[in-house]
Formats: structure tokens, sequence, C-alpha cells
């Protein structure tokens, strides 16, 4: 190999983009939450990290090369995503958003169930310039994609670099438009199954058929995860769920834990089934936590044997 083939070749294992935020949790005794004029809870906790931010950390605290660009705001929330990550040994780069940054609150029951109220902030006509990410895209094995309108733009460069990319479609019911192009255009693409219902899995099958993907993933919490490829057949293969190793605490940033674990197989060179199995460890383990506090790492991850 040439000299040059070797600075070539790509040195960020993810690159994570859009999608940082802060979430306030509430835990509250079961939901939904009864009728009242006001509720005791336990100690509200704000915590920084959000989906984006999530994937980032959980694939960094995997041992993987991350860079994170995306927007924030110049007040005290931004301030505390950038420290959240730093902590966790991210780079990160952004871009100051006049919106402020993103926020949600997250009521969360005795199970760990969770019901999040989630403010996106951004205008519509917010983009990001080319020259902020090209460099970094240039640099990576892979992207993710959150799914915040101005990450679709990064498509094209995306597809002409021939970098694979990933997205998390959340709770999509496989009819609103906004997530189509997200689900179209990503060689892996996950999403809970409860947007969809019962029709999950003819929405799976509708992902790959109309779109570029090689599997789609659609996470059930207790429930397991599916997992449709282009060439396994019509019939979701059920990836049966993983008993967390501590008692169950929140399932905020499980879904995201999920997808670092898929990551972290499949940049490892691991059996796409291998990969679901390793999300749904990765997953378990960040329901033992409050917020996304539990971050699994690799000798963990090893320890589950998948």
């Amino acid at each position: 190999m040439s000299a040059q083939q070797l600075t070539d070749r790509p040195d960020l294992d993810v690159l994570v983009i859009g999608g940082s935020g802060v979430d306030t949790v509430v835990r509250v005794g079961s939901l939904p939450v009864p009728p009242a004029d006001s509720v005791g809870v336990p100690p509200i906790v704000e915590w920084p990290g959000q989906t984006g931010g999530n994937v980032a950390l959980g694939c960094r605290a995997l041992g993987l090369g991350v860079t994170f660009l995306d927007f924030i705001g110049d007040d005290r929330p931004g301030e505390q995503v950038r420290e959240r990550l730093a902590d966790g040994g991210v780079d990160f780069e952004h871009l100051v958003s006049p919106s402020g940054t993103r926020r949600a609150v997250n009521l969360v029951d005795a199970t760990g169930r969770r019901m999040s109220f989630y403010d996106p902030r951004d205008s519509g006509d917010l983009r990001m310039p080319r020259d902020f990410y090209l460099p970094h895209l240039r640099r990576a094995r892979h992207v993710h994609l959150s799914i915040m309108d101005f990450a679709r733009f990064l498509y094209d460069d995306i597809a002409e670099l021939g970098v694979t990319v990933s997205t998390d479609l959340h709770d999509w019911d496989g009819v609103d438009d906004y997530h189509r192009e997200f689900a179209l255009r990503s060689d892996v693409v996950f999403l809970s199954a409860a947007g969809a219902g019962g029709r999950i899995a003819s929405v799976m099958r509708e992902i790959l058929r109309e779109g570029r993907a090689e599997a789609v993933i659609a996470t059930a919490g207790a429930g397991g995860s599916y997992l449709m490829t282009r060439d396994g057949g019509r019939t979701p293969r059920p990836i049966p769920a993983t008993v967390p190793p501590t008692p169950v605490v929140d399932s905020n940033g499980a879904g995201d834990a999920y997808v670092c674990g898929f990551l972290y197989g499949r940049l490892g060179g691991r059996h796409i089934e291998d990969c679901a199995r390793l999300g749904a460890v990765a997953g378990a383990y960040a329901c033992t936590g409050v917020g996304s506090s539990a971050l699994i790492g690799p000798a963990e991850l090893a320890a589950a044997q998948v």
C-alpha cells in the first residue's frame, strides 16, 4: 500500500451529526400521570445528551473514535452539553443556533418506562455549512445522522464519498413524510416498533424495498428487537431482549445504546445478527442508570459472549 493510500484511509470510526440537547427527567409513580394541580416527585435532574449526544458518548465509551457535529445555543443548556461531551472524551464541534439548545422533559415511571415532551427548537431554514462538515466526513468510516431537518441535506455528500450511514427514526409510523428521506437513504435504519404497532413488519419491508438499507432494526423494549435484511426474507427475525445486569432504573437512552452496540459490532466486522445481539446487551445495560448515565464499555460487552 502506498503512502498516499495510507494517508487517504479513514481515521475516524463514527461521525455523529445532530441530536444534542438537555433532558429534564421527572420521576413519577405511574404513566399516564393522574390529573392533579400538584404532584410530589423525587429530585428532578437535568441530563445533557439526547439521541445524538447519547450515540456519540456510547460509541466513545466502547473505544471507537468519535466526532460529533451539531448546532447548540449560546446558553446554559449548551454549556451542559459541551461539558458532558468533554467529560466523555467526545470530540465535539458545534455551531451556534439562534433558537437555543434543544430541550425535553421526560416523565419516567417506577418501571423505567418514559414519556418525553420534546422541544426541537431548530428553525426550518437551519443549514450546516459544507466547509464545516466535509473535512470530518472525508475522514469517517461511518456516519450516524440524527433526524434533525438540517441533517437531511448531507445525504448527497455522504453518497458521493461512499461512506455508510445509519439513522434512528425513533417512533416513526411509516407514514409521516418528515422521516421518509432518512428511512430511504440510509444503509442501516433503526426505529421503535411502538410507532407503527402491528404494521411494523410492513414498514420494515417498505424501507428495504423502496430504499438503500441493507438492514432495518425495530426495537421493542423488553420485547426484544426485530431484524430484517435485504437478503434475509420478508419476515423480521426476532432478537431476544437481554436481561439487565441490575434492576431497571430508567429507559432513557436505551435505544441510543442499542445503536452503539450494533455499530460497534458492525465496524468490527461482526455478523449482522451478532451486531443486533450486541445492541440488545448495550440497550439493557443502559436501563440500569439514571438518564443516559449507564454507558457500557467493551469489557462488559465482551462478557456477554455474543
